[in-house]
């Protein structure tokens, strides 16, 4: 019986992707380097903000102003993350949902911490208990400690756990965790992407997600 949720964050809930482009645009424009796309932001994300970083500087991590151009990005997105940051379509609703239908949920994110539980409080406020982001105690997904860690917080059992998410970071993740993952086809990656990673469930509309877990309680 299924009666737990955890969900990715990025891409999943909350559509972040163009407060990201304009932070790692404003944090290269510093130290003189070109900006990127929307398109090529979407490429960079799902493995935390210094890989996103590290993907966009030219010369990656082995760029002499890497950790200063990480530094002025956390710090300018820190001020900017809620600037065209939403929910999609449905989300809030799917939360409400869950929470009046008695299930758990989780959020792990590999963006940090701070970012993580500030934007789960603001768009989402009690309906996600718990929020967990990369620190310096949990391995990023797709290693399994912060689900881990999300269960523990929620007295949850991993066969009543079922993982959310839009990547192949997402389904590697639940793999790892020993649980079954969703994937939502309206985030970052493909459907066939999803599908061709293993997802065991593939969904166009949060509606969906409930009817999965309705029929798997």
């Amino acid at each position: 019986m299924i009666d737990t949720i955890i969900f990715d964050l990025d891409g999943t809930l909350l559509n972040t992707l163009e407060d990201l482009k304009d932070s790692t645009n404003f944090a290269l424009k510093q130290y003189g380097y070109p900006e990127h796309s929307i398109d090529d932001i979407r490429r960079f994300v799902g493995d935390g903000v210094q890989k996103l970083i590290e993907r966009a500087l030219p010369e990656g991590a082995a760029n002499p102003v890497f950790a200063e151009c990480l530094k002025t990005f956390k710090e300018n997105y820190a001020e900017n993350m809620y600037n065209k940051t939403a929910p999609y379509n449905g989300v809030p609703e799917l939360l409400q949902k869950l929470r009046d239908s008695g299930f758990k949920t989780a959020v792990v994110s590999n963006k940090f911490d701070m970012a993580v539980k500030n934007l789960c409080k603001t768009y989402f406020d009690d309906l996600i208990p718990v929020a967990i982001g990369e620190s310096e105690n949990v391995r990023k997904k797709p290693a399994p400690d912060s689900v881990f860690r999300a269960m523990e917080l929620l007295k949850s059992k991993s066969e009543n756990c079922i993982y959310c998410g839009d990547s192949d970071v997402d389904v590697h993740t639940a793999r790892n965790s020993g649980l079954k993952c969703i994937g939502v086809t309206w985030g970052f990656r493909s459907r066939d992407l999803l599908k061709k990673e293993g997802a065991n469930f593939i969904v166009d509309v949060p509606e969906q997600i409930f009817e999965i877990l309705t029929a798997l309680k």
